[in-house]
């Protein structure tokens, strides 16, 4: 479709959720979907069964103002009011930015039932463990495209070594590790830093030269690569 042209085809069809919470305070959870549908030319009760799994979440607050909703509340309100035109392709803008952890994985089972049923999602999201999820990601830094790839082939592509670095002390280990003759990059990474090396890299070597600076319980050991060192090791790249 063209998207000067045909704006109205594309809006029948397209459904957007934006970042930042950008539905009517004022109104209650009731009266913004009633609005959205409105806008739509739609009734809730023709694409209630679409919405239903997520709006039964947040039916018990049905009467609360929107502005008074918690993070996971509004998220669920604003993905009720983006697919109650029942849209075939569906646009999250970083839908899970600044809600807790919980919220997060009930909002990507959501997400993967709306899947189910025959719609597409463009998700943009700054969490490495929710792009596992997709089917597809396009890994970008500064508006340029590093890679696109299923996330296993993502992950396969990673070729070089691969060390988890952990000990008592975490920061200084970090900048030793940056300054050892055959360590290409060393970043944190959870409880332990991830250390790319060259491919003769000799941890043993590494480990005494730690020991010998006074660095307590140190370890190292191969570790797992995952999308995370792949975008890290791009980035490095450009």
């Amino acid at each position: 479709m063209d998207i000067v042209a045909e704006y109205k085809q594309i809006r029948e069809v397209v459904g957007y959720m934006p970042g930042r919470f950008s539905l009517y305070p004022d109104l209650s959870v009731e009266e913004n979907i009633a609005f959205f549908a409105a806008l739509f030319g739609v009734c809730v009760e023709a694409n209630y069964d679409l919405i239903a799994p997520i709006y039964r979440q947040i039916e018990p607050f049905r009467m609360r103002r929107a502005g008074k909703l918690s993070g996971g509340m509004k998220q669920k309100l604003a993905l009720c009011c983006a697919l109650i035109h029942r849209p075939s392709v569906l646009f999250l803008d970083e839908p899970t930015t600044g809600v807790d952890a919980v919220s997060r994985s009930e909002f990507w089972d959501m997400l993967s039932e709306l899947k189910s049923k025959g719609i597409s999602m463009l998700v943009s999201t700054p969490y490495m463990d929710e792009a596992q999820r997709c089917d597809r990601i396009a890994l970008i830094n500064d508006a340029k495209i590093l890679s696109i790839d299923t996330p296993q082939g993502i992950v396969g592509s990673f070729n070089e070594p691969l060390y988890a670095l952990s000990g008592s002390d975490m920061y200084g280990l970090l900048i030793e590790a940056r300054r050892t003759e055959g360590v290409k990059e060393c970043y944190p990474f959870g409880e332990a830093h991830h250390l790319i090396a060259e491919p003769e890299f000799d941890t043993a070597r590494l480990m005494d030269e730690l020991t010998g600076l006074g660095f307590r319980n140190v370890a190292i050991r191969p570790a797992k690569a995952g999308i995370e060192d792949v975008f890290i090791k791009l980035m490095r790249h450009e």
